[in-house]
């Protein structure tokens, strides 16, 4: 063990520049080595919060935008989510690409790297760039061991202590207030509200009872009670499942048309090769039983697009974490069946009761 205690005034650059104290320290009970963490040097400049903007990243002393190669983003929700955690904001609501006035400097992110579980800052590589990456992340709430970003156990992060995620006890949470809450992760509307636990709850929980009107921009933004709850029972926290932004139009048919995905903004899909394998994810998410046929449109130019890579749906992801911004001019159309797969293999059976023998 280190035999000195160290006096540091906080502005040195080194620690052995620091004073130490004259005599030696000759024990140290078990357990008490220092465990430290520090924040990785990530920020996101220009927006309007702390948790929007230009992502910048300081990588061998050099604060530079982390850039995209070209204005067809290769950044999903996904992958952003990582830089979110980093700046211990809350989850990603958008992503996309904004090209600069001139060619510059830049950080290229590796998504391998990413994904591998490696913080930003280890996956830098120096590049040159138009275009460079914009982020928005949820400021003080986010959905946490949930399937998606829409999904999960609700935390809440006060704008007044800056310190913790909280979360909320499900007996101070209604339908209007998780209609806030979905708005503010960019997702659509509640579709699940305290039916499912996602994870045990620890210390420490909100206290206050929000009391949204159902309109506001924000959670935070909602009244909240007064007097304080000190206790929320094992198994009573939030949990909450926002349906996804996606939908089916131009057919008159809640499940069938072009797909469409809401990521910022709403844009059709990208045909690229989807079999009824991926449809099949579209079509649960859009509660429309099973895919029927999958058909390509050609568009008369190219238009923006996203792009969902089948590899990322096959994963387990939802369609909007992703979502990558294109330019293209095939876009897909998607029939679903109407039904729950367990509905047509239902009346399947039925309907086999009644057919004559076979001659």
């Amino acid at each position: 063990m280190w035999t000195k205690e160290f006096q540091c005034g906080g502005t040195e650059s080194g620690l052995l520049d620091c004073r130490s104290s004259g005599s030696d320290r000759n024990t140290c009970s078990p357990g008490k080595a220092v465990g430290l963490t520090c924040s990785e040097p990530v920020r996101l400049v220009g927006g309007h919060s702390r948790c929007a903007g230009t992502l910048e990243l300081n990588h061998q002393g050099d604060w530079r935008p982390v850039g995209d190669s070209d204005s067809d983003s290769e950044w999903n929700l996904k992958r952003a989510a990582v830089a979110c955690r980093e700046l211990d904001c809350g989850s990603a609501v958008s992503v996309g690409s904004r090209k600069d006035s001139s060619y510059r400097s830049v950080w290229w992110i590796s998504s391998d790297c990413v994904q591998s579980g490696s913080a930003l800052r280890g996956c830098a590589i120096s590049e040159s760039s138009y275009y460079i990456l914009d982020l928005t992340c949820s400021d003080s709430v986010r959905l946490v061991n949930g399937t998606s970003l829409c999904s999960g156990r609700l935390e809440v992060k006060s704008n007044h202590s800056n310190q913790w995620w909280s979360s909320v006890c499900e007996a101070d949470f209604d339908q209007q207030d998780a209609e806030v809450v979905c708005r503010e992760l960019g997702c659509g509307a509640p579709s699940v509200l305290k039916g499912v636990t996602y994870g045990e709850v620890e210390d420490p929980t909100w206290t206050k009872e929000f009391q949204c009107g159902g309109t506001e921009s924000a959670l935070l933004d909602c009244r909240s009670s007064g007097s304080d709850r000190n206790t929320c029972s094992p198994g009573k926290a939030v949990g909450l499942t926002c349906s996804e932004s996606v939908r089916l139009v131009g057919r008159g048919s809640h499940c069938a048309g072009t797909l469409e995905v809401k990521h910022g903004d709403w844009r059709p899909v990208r045909h690229d090769d989807w079999t009824l394998r991926e449809a099949d994810v579209a079509c649960r998410e859009l509660d429309c039983g099973s895919a029927v046929s999958v058909e390509e449109r050609d568009e008369s130019s190219d238009r923006s697009v996203w792009w969902i890579r089948s590899d990322c749906i096959q994963s387990g992801s939802s369609l909007r974490d992703c979502a990558l911004s294109y330019s293209f001019s095939s876009i897909l159309n998607l029939t679903c069946s109407g039904k729950p797969i367990s509905d047509i293999i239902y009346e399947s059976n039925v309907s086999s009761m009644f057919l004559p023998p076979s001659q």
